[in-house]
């Protein structure tokens, strides 16, 4: 699945990923490949991607390796949409 995590400044990671863990308001949750449309506002927290991803020189500062492989990014807020197989982050 597609995975876009936009910030108010840029956009930190754009690509295919395994899966995607995030912290909703009603706690965490994952979505996998073909998972069901969802739109949902998340709280501070760890979004945690799993796939063989590359993140830019420029946003790598923002990320930190989390348990099993995982690339971890800290947030304070935002609103995740997935659809069509397209995930989409946006994070404070």
């Amino acid at each position: 699945m597609f995975l876009e995590i936009v910030s108010p400044e840029a956009t930190l990671f754009s690509g295919e990923v395994t899966a995607v863990t995030v912290p909703g308001i009603n706690g965490e949750f994952q979505m996998l490949e073909n998972h069901a449309p969802i739109v949902s506002l998340l709280q501070e927290g760890n979004v945690k991607i799993q796939g063989n991803i590359s993140i830019e020189k420029a946003y790598e500062s923002k990320f930190s390796k989390g348990e099993n492989g995982q690339t971890v990014l800290a947030i304070n807020s935002g609103t995740i949409e997935m659809k069509d197989n397209k995930v989409i982050v946006l994070a404070d």
